[in-house]
């Protein structure tokens, strides 16, 4: 069955995740992705050497690099950059992920590229952008979160900022802005029939997500300033947060709709909290004297049952509820699986592994997964006889360092 992007064709130039992932949520979709990366340099395997036992596992459960090919290349070099050049003449698509400035001293940035071929998408993903005061200024995700306004207003308000995985900034941020973004163009180019640059910053998108919460609509409507420790999602308030359970496990509530608190108060015998339900004011503002009173009463209830018992009720009751999953746990659950989001594959060398599955599902093209994460350079030499290069001249190349 094709796929969504079957005959797009995208490089990839990215040396962390975030990059790898945005192309891979391409990949599973058709596009013939290429990743191109520097060769091997001391004691590494060389070019295409095919993977030992224990890096063959490594690449079978390296989901991010799935459906894509693996191309070594010198960008240092005049040669590397020449070949770049020429691929690019037939690519739609060129993901990269270096800070400002760094593609034009490899000779592969948008204006060279572009007047070699003028229908080129273009996505750079950058820590701030192409432009600004801190464009040339190194960071990782928990940078990006404190400059935005998010880190301030995670974790306990008497301690420190909670430090959350690396999945806003990096993942939700960069990744599906940088995908979105390249679908856009793709679909303005099906009207002007030129490609454009697209800009990604993860101080940008982090800001962006931020904006899309009631801590921020707050403060431009009234004035209000969001504070770690106050409002719905700091988990202070009965009806949303968590819950130990008889089991010593834990269950998430999530009752922020009036009538799901009501059916929570109902399920479990307490309709004298129903007016501890969410009320104005409370997206920014601190738990009261009554909230407080709820959570300790909703406390002592759910050490009573287990936690798979409180599930099992509360869903049934049409209540907000989750199970608090360690990670092996999440891989048996039956939504999950029936979902296909935990899938496990047969590699040749490794044997069975796990990956994610493709979590946007489409009726007519759907998603899929072709092919495992390919050793470093495995498509070099295919990718150069496509271009019409020798093998005398390939040969030339990998001794000079180039491949």
């Amino acid at each position: 069955m094709p796929g969504a992007l079957d005959g797009i064709k995208i490089l990839e130039l990215t040396r962390v995740g975030p990059g790898a992932f945005c192309t891979m949520m391409l990949a599973d979709m058709g596009a013939e992705v290429l990743k191109i990366e520097p060769p091997p340099s001391g004691k590494l395997p060389g070019s295409g050497a095919s993977p030992g036992p224990q890096e063959a596992r490594k690449l079978a459960t390296s989901f991010t690099n799935r459906n894509k090919k693996s191309m070594t290349l010198n960008l240092k070099d005049p040669a590397g950059q020449a070949v770049l050049q020429e691929l690019a003449k037939s690519y739609d698509v060129l993901v990269e992920g270096f800070r400002p400035g760094v593609m034009k001293r490899l000779g592969g940035d948008y204006e060279t590229l572009s007047r070699l071929n003028p229908r080129l998408i273009y996505c750079s993903l950058s820590g701030y952008g192409q432009d600004g005061p801190y464009r040339d200024y190194p960071a990782h995700d928990l940078n990006y979160l404190s400059l935005a306004g998010v880190a301030n207003l995670i974790g306990h308000p008497e301690g420190p900022p909670a430090i959350p995985l690396n999945i806003i900034a990096d993942y939700a941020g960069a990744s599906m802005h940088g995908v979105a973004g390249i679908m856009y163009a793709l679909f303005a180019r099906e009207r002007t029939g030129k490609g454009q640059f697209v800009d990604v910053s993860y101080l940008d998108t982090t800001l962006s997500l931020l904006a899309a919460t009631p801590n921020v609509r707050d403060y431009f409507a009234e004035g209000i300033v969001p504070a770690r420790g106050k409002g719905v999602f700091a988990g202070e308030h009965a009806y949303y947060g968590f819950y130990e359970t008889k089991d010593h496990k834990m269950i998430t509530i999530g009752c922020t709709e009036p009538w799901l608190w009501e059916n929570l108060c109902d399920a479990v015998g307490r309709p004298d909290l129903k007016d501890c339900g969410m009320k104005a004011g409370d997206f920014s503002g601190p738990a009261n004297e009554r909230h407080a009173y709820a959570r300790a009463e909703l406390q002592k209830i759910f050490l009573t049952k287990t936690r798979d018992e409180w599930f099992e009720l509360l869903a049934k009751a049409d209540v907000c509820v989750g199970k608090v999953y360690d990670f092996p746990e999440v891989l048996t659950d039956p939504q999950v699986r029936h979902r296909q989001m935990m899938v496990e594959l047969e590699h040749p060398v490794a044997g069975k592994v796990m990956q994610a599955g493709v979590a946007i599902k489409l009726s007519d093209t759907p998603g899929s997964i072709r092919s495992f994460a390919p050793s470093l350079g495995q498509h070099t030499e295919e990718v150069l006889h496509g271009l019409g290069y020798s093998d005398a001249q390939i040969a030339a190349l990998r001794e000079k360092g180039v491949i």
